[in-house]
């Protein structure tokens, strides 16, 4: 019962229910850069909302080198019927705006790893055009 209210818990933020919605509809483990661009958000309440959400064992984590992957914790029954209930259930405006956001940053991805880090938003926009023409 107590993994329960932590769920339940981790899902009662907008931000963090943010992030599970980029976990869903990409479908990829993600990096905290890819979801700082995406949300628009900083580093800080990305890192304290992924925090949250570990917590709740609703995401694991990898380290590969100096960057750590994200992705969801598809382990139980538990977790795999959320997940599908909240891929239907989380589509107003804004979850749409940040799935086409993290769409666009993930194109930066070489090898399905991010190699980009955290860049200003202009200097990520040029890479973006620049990656979307090639």
């Amino acid at each position: 019962m107590n993994n329960k209210i932590n769920v339940l818990r981790a899902l009662a933020d907008e931000t963090r229910l943010r992030i599970i919605n980029l976990f869903i509809k990409s479908g990829q483990n993600l990096c905290v850069c890819e979801l700082m661009d995406a949300l628009k958000i900083p580093q800080y309440s990305v890192s304290k909302a992924l925090t949250i959400i570990r917590n709740a064992d609703l995401l694991t984590a990898e380290k590969e080198g100096t960057w750590v992957y994200y992705e969801l914790n598809k382990n139980t029954t538990e977790n795999k019927n959320l997940f599908s209930f909240l891929k239907n259930y989380l589509s107003d405006k804004v979850f749409l705006e940040d799935e086409l956001r993290l769409n666009e940053r993930l194109i930066l991805r070489e090898n399905n790893k991010c190699v980009v880090g955290i860049i200003p938003e202009k200097d990520l926009l040029k890479m973006i055009k620049g990656k979307a023409k090639a």
